[in-house]
């Protein structure tokens, strides 16, 4: 991403003006970015390696040797955050955390710096650079205080930790020059919020004034003109690379993105409550609203690329009616022969342009995850699509989809030993296709959704909503249940064609695109509305059942037949259930999908009972491991909250139902 540079005067003026910005300076030696102004801002002043061609040549230390005691990577530790200044050159040209006077080296950590002596005028170069950085930060800290009349700064760096004999902690907090008597809360829950930090395989010790003790200029200097700022000098220890030989490890630089954006957060929150011009509770108020011209292209760019591929559109076979009956005329003993529409997409090319979509401009650590997460599903995905009626399809579904787990499979053997539920209506009113048709046009006209409704052939289940056509897909020759009809009315349009309307009424795409594995959320959202609007029945629960033992053992290699069979003889089912059920397994070489409509349903009820907000998830097509993520976009107003809400989210009708359903519930895993 290209950032403009100009002269420290017209960054002074854009600071006193309160513009938003992120710029250079003209020597490229400062970044600043201001997307917001809050009480806090954040600094990685030995974050850069730069050094100034002139004095390349007198350098005593070869790039390694610099590298090995500059702070590299604190700048992404810290790039979540609305207000960051970057020093890009190298603390061997000169030090900012030292003083004017003391900003170059002769000799650092036992070595000698300088090969040739540096002139007069190349000291007065590097010397004009730190005090620019301090001009800025003073404009900057100035302008906090006027605003909201105390301000925080996170001062981060990081050092190595072999050259210690002992053992170090992995965070150090260096406290020498706080006021102890304004500050002592806020230094203790940094502190806290360091110490709960978990990351992978690594012992967390916080620690006071151990390796280090805060003695720096850059908290020198905001002591000594500010007394309502607080400086928190934390020190990293060098985890997330190897110190002795430069390799990086990107997933603990990944974890330390997320954990230092929640602890930056949660702490300067905290230091929030005493300020009598800041007003705000949440922590999502500290961050930016805006979507940046870098998000909404990259958006715009994946939507492209991604709007027209449905997975489940193209899984679905053309000639299922046909098959059936060959099926059944065979007595169930051959094998139907499903077929597909020619596949229409260039995985090769696709993948290649997703890849070079740059992520890595999106600066919010927890933003740039769900978008990185979105491209890598769809790959996943577009390999499904690729390999689509040959064998390696199962094993592509089962990379996306997974198989069910001992749980899963617990949950389903509980659920199909039930028995009878003496008050459920074993005969009721029958409606044929025409009928539901005229019944499901009622639903949408109820939400005030405008879609197609068609007749198909071509769907195997009963009814099928397609997203990106905005469309619902009946099968002619289905019949329904009154209430199984009302279920369906919940689950397709309550929520499915639902999520489709709100997520194309998205500034972002991404949600129409769909988060990863979003099946299991948006499955067990439209399970647990059949429920809470009193039309669950223990028949369609032991369908869900079903389709997760079948599942497993086409997992474990049975083939169509022995699952029909196993459908008919051992649980009794009828035979044109035990096909659509099968059909849909085997779809596509062993579509593994459906094992999470039971899994999504126990995973939504009980994230429900504990009083969530199910709100968020209706933004689109979510993910429930993406829902503090969603709730802080809707909160920076990056999204919208859903304007259509599950009816039956919003008022509850569980009484409706046989109260054994909330004993049945409670025994589920």
């Amino acid at each position: 991403m290209k950032i403009n540079k100009i002269d420290v005067s017209e960054i002074i003026k854009s600071i006193e003006a309160e513009k938003l910005f992120e710029l250079e300076t003209a020597d490229g030696s400062i970044k600043i970015k201001i997307t917001k102004y809050v009480p806090f801002c954040c600094t990685a002043i030995h974050n850069g390696s730069q050094l100034r061609p002139e004095l390349q040549p007198k350098i005593a230390l070869n790039e390694y040797q610099r590298w090995y005691e500059e702070d590299p990577f604190t700048e992404d530790f810290i790039k979540s955050m609305p207000i960051t200044i970057i020093a890009n050159d190298s603390r061997f040209e000169y030090d900012l955390n030292r003083t004017p006077e003391e900003c170059i080296y002769e000799e650092a950590w036992g070595k000698k710096v300088w090969a040739k002596k540096l002139t007069a005028q190349e000291i007065k170069v590097s010397k004009q650079k730190h005090a620019v950085y301090y001009k800025i930060l003073h404009a900057l800290v100035s302008k906090l205080e006027t605003l909201f009349g105390g301000c925080l700064l996170y001062d981060i760096h990081s050092y190595n930790h072999k050259r210690w004999d002992r053992e170090v902690p992995l965070f150090n907090v260096g406290t020498e020059q706080i006021d102890a008597v304004q500050h002592e809360d806020t230094v203790r829950h940094w502190m806290q919020v360091l110490a709960e930090i978990s990351l992978s395989d690594i012992q967390n010790t916080t620690a006071e004034n151990d390796v280090f003790k805060g003695r720096g200029y850059n908290a020198t200097y905001i002591n000594s003109h500010f007394r309502q700022t607080l400086v928190l000098p934390t020190e990293i220890k060098k985890v997330y690379c190897d110190e002795l030989t430069g390799d990086v490890y990107p997933k603990i630089v990944s974890q330390l993105q997320k954990c230092f954006k929640q602890a930056i957060l949660d702490n300067t929150n905290f230091y929030c409550r005493k300020l009598e011009k800041w007003h705000h509770k949440s922590s999502v108020s500290l961050l930016d609203k805006s979507n940046n011209k870098s998000l909404l292209k990259i958006d715009k760019d994946i939507y492209s690329l991604l709007k027209n591929i449905e997975l489940i559109a193209e899984v679905n076979p053309i000639n299922t009616a046909s098959e059936k009956t060959r099926f059944f005329k065979s007595k169930f003993t051959e094998t139907p022969k499903l077929k597909y529409n020619p596949i229409k997409i260039n995985s090769f090319s696709l993948k290649r342009q997703l890849m070079s979509i740059p992520i890595q401009d999106i600066q919010d650590v927890s933003i740039r995850e769900l978008y990185r997460s979105v491209i890598n599903s769809y790959f996943d995905k577009i390999d499904m699509i690729n390999t689509l009626n040959t064998n390696k399809f199962l094993y592509n579904s089962l990379r996306y989809f997974g198989r069910p787990s001992k749980k899963d499979l617990q949950n389903a053997t509980y659920i199909l030993s039930l028995p009878d539920i003496p008050t459920e209506a074993k005969k009721e009113p029958v409606y044929d296709a025409q009928a539901a048709t005229t019944v499901f046009q009622e639903g949408l006209n109820d939400y005030g959704i405008n879609a197609k409704i068609e007749l198909s052939n071509r769907v195997i289940s009963k009814v099928m909503v397609l997203n990106s056509k905005k469309s619902i897909l009946i099968q002619p020759q289905a019949q329904f249940k009154r209430k199984e009809l009302q279920a369906l009315i919940e689950h397709e349009i309550g929520v499915h064609m639902l999520t489709t309307i709100n997520s194309s009424r998205q500034q972002l795409k991404i949600f129409n695109v769909g988060l990863p594995v979003n099946t299991m959320t948006q499955e067990g959202l439209a399970i647990l509305s059949e429920y809470l609007s009193g039309n669950i029945t223990l028949s369609r629960l032991k369908t869900f059942a079903l389709r997760t033992v079948l599942v497993d053992q086409m997992c474990s290699g049975a083939g169509f037949i022995e699952c029909f069979n196993m459908l008919r003889n051992d649980y009794n089912v009828d035979p044109d259930s035990a096909f659509s059920i099968v059909a849909r397994i085997f779809r596509g070489g062993g579509f593994t999908k459906d094992h999470l409509y039971l899994s999504g349903f126990v995973t939504v009820l009980r994230f429900w009972e504990e009083h969530n907000d199910l709100s968020p998830l209706l933004v689109g097509k979510t993910s429930l491991p993406f829902y503090h993520t969603i709730e802080e976009m809707i909160g920076r107003e990056m999204i919208t909250a859903p304007v259509l809400q599950t009816k039956s989210f919003l008022k509850p009708q569980i009484d409706l139902n046989n109260p054994v359903y909330s004993y049945i519930f409670s025994g589920l895993k």
